[in-house]
């Protein structure tokens, strides 16, 4: 199968902002006397980064009944990275391969006006306060809207890349004594709970790799350190998140984030979460694309091992491992190969074949208590061919196994829907969605319990 056409199975994730260093943000280089400036906030949505605030430093005190949502316009110009493809290259493959819709194909998904929803004076946190320096604005961010999104996937490498977000916003109505005021000083990026991961890379030393040394760049986060031990998730990304641009790619792209927030940290009692991101794709073979035959499958258990080695007080008997698509896979490769290894795996609409399955790989696999995920309406990896088939499989053989497959994809937060009224449907392919919003579910032993409360449940035998 040819790499490139074959990557799209393993695609994931949507289209904030850039200046991506190391996972994380390089400021502007202006004097920090330079007033007035914005900041940007970039939240992780279930289409992935979108810019969804502006923090303005006014530099001097403002009544809270002087701002309302008329007084700013904001415009926006998005720079997509170097080499990616430009307008006329994207428009002329637009039928030929598949969409993740954060691909630019038009100047209007490139610059434009941004449509304010809220403004309001806040502290230099974006909290409203009756009087003070900062002005947050609220924008309109949904999942069709590109002028907010913080990535870029790129038609021809099939990745995502952040881009470099430019803001002009310009005085619309009287305030204080401003006027015709034109704030361009960018100071800054703001990133809810992705500011709270670290950052860092890892290389499989030659005694191990040979030649190759193969590494990969991770994101981590760390749970207070309260002298308890703590379990380990181990999350791995699908195609759309490979490659080197920046570590952050793994939570941001989908919102894989949401591991590390307050709705899923509890079940743990707080958690290790570790995201590495693959240079290429973890569907990368030894001898061809998704061949179950995996090559970065001994740096990414090597990664595993060094993190328990640095962080004694991780539990390793709750170690546990969840991926999608192309994640997915190398869930499957591991738990397979490394057979006890994992508390407890969750694979999401995964794509190791079940074809590729041997009778002694299924009684291996079957050693791990596993929860898969899928939706009926993915035309990606068609889970009749990977997740159905090898589901049965492991129930047939007594294997402890769970199954969550939903009809669709579609929006369950109540704010975004379809032309018709119905709420807005994601590709099928998309079931991590429910997985980060902490919606799949199963009936164990008369009680219906969902599947972080089982997986925070999981010691290893």
């Amino acid at each position: 199968m040819n790499w490139k056409k074959a990557l799209k199975m393993g695609i994931c994730g949507a289209a904030t902002f850039a200046l991506i260093a190391g996972g994380g943000i390089t400021e502007a280089a202006a004097p920090a006397q330079q007033l007035p400036c914005y900041k940007t906030v970039t939240e992780v949505f279930d289409w992935g980064p979108s810019v969804s605030k502006l923090i303005v430093n006014l530099g001097t005190k403002i009544n809270a009944k002087e701002v309302d949502k008329d007084t700013f316009k904001v415009y926006v110009r998005r720079v997509l990275p170097d080499g990616a493809l430009t307008i006329a290259e994207a428009t002329k493959i637009q039928n030929t391969i598949v969409t993740l819709g954060s691909e630019a194909r038009d100047d209007s998904d490139l610059q434009g006006y941004r449509e304010i929803t809220n403004a309001y004076v806040s502290d230099a946190d974006g909290n409203p306060v009756r009087n003070g320096n900062f002005v947050t604005i609220e924008m309109k961010v949904s999942p069709t809207d590109n002028l907010g999104a913080a990535l870029n996937f790129d038609l021809k490498t099939f990745y995502n890349s952040f881009v470099k977000s430019e803001y002009t916003i310009t005085q619309n109505k009287k305030l204080g004594n401003f006027k015709n005021l034109v704030i361009d000083n960018f100071k800054g990026d703001i990133r809810p709970t992705v500011d709270n991961f670290k950052f860092g890379n890892y290389k499989l030393g030659a005694a191990f790799g040979g030649s190759l040394g193969r590494g990969v760049s991770y994101a981590l986060y760390e749970p207070a350190q309260d002298g308890n031990k703590h379990p380990l998730i181990v999350w791995l990304h699908g195609g759309g998140e490979g490659g080197n641009s920046s570590p952050a790619l793994p939570i941001m792209g989908n919102k894989a984030t949401a591991l590390a927030e307050d709705n899923i940290q509890k079940y743990f009692g707080g958690a290790y979460v570790l995201a590495p991101q693959c240079p290429t794709v973890w569907m990368e073979g030894a001898d061809a694309f998704a061949d179950g035959k995996p090559l970065y499958e001994e740096v990414l258990i090597s990664l595993i091992n060094e993190m328990v080695a640095a962080n004694p007080n991780i539990d390793t008997s709750r170690i546990y491992l969840g991926g999608d698509s192309n994640g997915g896979y190398m869930t499957l490769c591991l738990v397979r190969d490394y057979p006890g290894y994992f508390a407890a795996a969750f694979p999401v609409c995964e794509g190791l074949a079940d074809s590729l399955i041997t009778d002694s790989d299924l009684k291996n696999l079957s050693q791990t208590p596993l929860w898969f995920v899928a939706a009926k309406t993915d035309t990606t990896l068609p889970p009749d061919k990977y997740s159905v088939p090898t589901v049965q499989r492991l129930r047939n053989i007594g294997a402890e196994v769970y199954f969550t497959y939903f009809d669709d994809v579609h929006d369950t937060s109540g704010k975004y829907f379809k032309e018709d009224g119905a709420a807005y449907e994601y590709p099928g392919h998309w079931s991590w969605i429910y997985v980060y919003n902490d919606e799949v579910s199963t009936d164990i032993n008369g009680k219906n319990i969902k599947l972080m409360e089982w997986l925070a449940s999981q010691v290893r035998k």
